[in-house]
C-alpha cells in the first residue's frame, strides 16, 4: 500500500511541474479503485510552461487512469501553491481510501448483475407479517415496505428522520450504505453498494442519498413496496445547492465578488463544464439527482419523456414548499398515524446566509434550471390534483392538527422553543454537518428537564442524519474522514 500512495505522490509532484497543456498523463491508482464508484474522480491542478500566469483546471482522472486537461483564466500562478497544498493532499488521502476501501469491503467491489436479485414478495409478507397490527380500518393497514428518493436540498432529511423513526419503532430492515451516508453518490445506485447485500434479499425501507436507478432498487424491496420522493421549487434549490456545494465545486472558486450566486447566473457558461468535477450541483440537480441528464435543454422532448417515466415509478412525489400538506398525504397513502409524521425541520439554514434573488435572477435562475422547472412543474400539478381528491377542508383540518402536535412537541422538547446557530449546540450529538468552510446549519438543543416519558422521543426527533445512522449501526467511517479533512483545510 505504501510502494502505491508514494508513487501516486511522486507523480503527481511531478506533474505539477513539467506537464504541457492538453497533455493526458497516467496516475497510479490502486489496481481495484476502478470498479469502486465512490472514487471514480480525483483532482490535482497542473501548472501550464507556455501560460506561466494561468493555471489549469482541477485534473479529471477518470477510471481509465488519466488526466484531461483544459485550460482555466482568472486565477494567478501565484495562488497555485495554496490550491496545491489543499489539492495534493487530497489525491493522497483518495488513495488511501481507495486501498482501505478494497481491503476492508472486498466483496462490495463486484457488481452483481443475477436474474435472481429480486426480493420475492412472499418473503417480505413473512418477514412484516408480525411488525404492525392493522389500524384504522379493515381496509388500511400500515404500509411498511418504502422507497424514499431522497434528493438534495428539498427538506429530505427531515423525511429521512421520520423513516428512521417509524422503521426502528417498527424494527423494520434498513437497506444501508456501508461506510458513508450515501449510496456511493454520484455514481449510479447499484443494489451491491447496500451494505450485508445477498442476492434476493429483502429490505423494507431504503431512504439514503443515491443517484436513482429503478431497476437496481428494485431488486431490494418487495414488488408492493410504495416509492416517493420530494421536489422543491428550482430557483430556491439552486441558490440552496450554490451555497452549500459550491465551495466543492472547483469551476466556481474563481468567481470574484459578494454575490458569487449572481456573478454566476450573469455568464453561467464561463464557470461551467459539464464534464468538471462535481458540476452537477450547479445544474438541474433534481434531473441528476433521478439519473437523468441534467445537461438536457427544456425543449428537448426527452424530457417530459422522462418527466413521464418518473410519473409511472413513483406512487407520491411531495413539494417542499407545502410540507405539511405533503406529509399529510403521505400519512394517507401509507395509512399511518399522526405520531408516526410528527417532525421537527432538520437541516434549515440561519436566514443570513440566503441569497435573496430578484425578479431578473431568478429568471435566469429558472432558465438555467430549465429541466428541474418542467419536473417541479408537472409534479407540483399531481400534489394539488391529489390535495383536490383529498378534500380541502379535510386537508386544512389535518394540516391544523399536524402543526398543533408539533408545536407540543416544541414545547416538550426543544430548549428556547427553535432553532439556534451551530455555535450555540451544547451536545455534538444533535450538531447537524456543516458544508465546507461555514457553520451555517442551524440545530436544536434539547430541554435539560424534559419529561422522562418523553426523552427518547425527543431525542430522536432531533438528531441528525450522520449521528442517527450511526445510531443505527452505520459504519461511517468514509463519511467521518472527509469530515475531518474539510475541518483541517478549511
Amino acid at each position: 500500500m505504501t510502494t502505491v500512495i508514494q508513487r501516486c505522490v511522486l507523480q503527481v509532484q511531478a506533474t505539477l511541474h513539467t506537464c504541457p497543456c492538453g497533455r493526458r498523463i497516467p496516475l497510479p491508482l490502486y489496481p481495484a479503485a476502478n470498479k469502486i464508484p465512490l472514487l471514480g474522480w480525483t483532482n490535482a491542478i497542473s501548472r501550464s510552461r507556455r501560460e506561466p500566469n494561468l493555471t489549469l483546471t482541477p485534473l479529471m482522472l477518470s477510471s481509465s487512469g488519466f488526466f484531461s486537461v483544459h485550460i482555466m483564466s482568472g486565477i494567478k500562478a501565484t495562488k497555485c501553491k495554496a490550491l496545491l497544498r489543499v489539492l495534493i493532499p487530497w489525491v493522497l488521502l483518495t488513495n488511501v481510501m481507495v486501498v482501505l476501501y478494497c481491503l476492508r469491503n472486498p466483496n462490495q467491489v463486484k457488481l452483481s448483475d443475477s436474474q435472481e436479485d429480486t426480493c420475492p414478495l412472499g418473503v417480505a409478507k413473512l418477514q412484516n407479517k408480525s411488525l404492525i397490527k392493522q389500524t384504522h380500518s379493515e381496509e388500511c393497514s400500515p404500509k411498511v415496505n418504502v422507497m424514499f428518493m431522497k434528493t438534495h436540498k428539498t427538506a429530505s432529511s427531515t423525511i429521512l428522520n421520520i423513516l428512521f423513526r417509524f422503521g426502528e419503532k417498527h424494527k423494520l430492515r434498513f437497506a444501508f450504505p456501508d461506510g458513508r451516508n450515501d449510496f456511493f453518490y454520484p455514481s449510479p445506485f447499484l443494489c451491491s453498494q447496500v451494505k450485508d447485500y445477498k442476492p434476493g434479499e429483502c429490505f423494507n425501507i431504503v431512504c439514503n442519498h443515491m443517484r436513482f436507478d429503478h431497476q437496481e432498487v428494485s431488486k431490494l424491496l418487495p414488488p408492493d413496496s410504495v416509492y416517493v420522493t420530494i421536489l422543491r421549487d428550482p430557483v430556491d434549490l439552486f441558490e440552496s445547492s450554490f451555497h452549500y456545494y459550491h465551495k466543492a465545486v472547483p469551476l466556481t472558486w474563481r468567481i470574484r465578488g459578494e454575490n458569487k450566486l449572481a456573478e454566476f447566473l450573469n455568464n453561467p457558461w464561463a464557470f461551467y463544464s459539464p464534464e468538471a468535477f462535481n458540476s452537477f450541483y450547479l445544474k438541474n440537480l433534481l434531473f441528476f439527482d433521478f439519473g437523468l441528464d441534467n445537461n438536457l435543454k427544456a425543449d428537448d422532448p426527452r424530457v417530459m419523456t422522462e418527466i413521464k417515466n418518473l410519473s409511472r415509478r413513483f406512487h407520491l412525489v411531495l413539494v417542499a414548499e407545502y410540507f405539511e400538506e405533503s406529509l399529510i398525504l403521505l400519512k394517507d397513502l401509507l395509512c399511518w398515524t399522526m405520531e408516526d409524521i410528527l417532525y421537527f425541520k432538520l437541516n434549515a439554514r440561519k436566514s443570513s446566509s440566503m441569497s435573496h434573488l430578484d425578479a431578473e435572477m431568478r429568471a435566469k435562475a429558472l432558465q438555467w434550471n430549465g429541466a428541474d422547472w418542467k419536473l417541479y412543474q408537472y409534479f407540483n400539478g399531481t400534489f394539488w390534483a391529489r390535495v383536490e381528491a383529498y378534500g380541502r377542508e379535510r386537508m386544512k383540518q389535518e394540516v391544523e392538527e399536524l402543526r398543533r402536535r408539533n408545536a407540543e412537541m416544541k414545547d416538550i422538547c426543544i430548549e428556547g422553543g427553535g432553532a439556534v446557530e451551530a455555535q450555540k449546540i451544547q451536545n455534538r450529538r444533535f450538531l447537524p454537518w456543516q458544508p465546507v468552510g461555514e457553520s451555517s446549519i442551524l440545530g436544536y438543543n434539547i430541554k435539560k428537564d424534559v419529561d422522562p416519558r418523553f426523552r427518547t422521543v425527543c431525542e430522536k426527533m432531533l438528531t441528525p442524519e450522520i449521528q442517527y445512522l450511526s445510531e443505527l449501526g452505520v459504519s461511517l467511517w468514509l463519511t467521518r474522514l472527509w469530515g475531518w479533512l474539510k475541518d483541517a483545510i478549511y
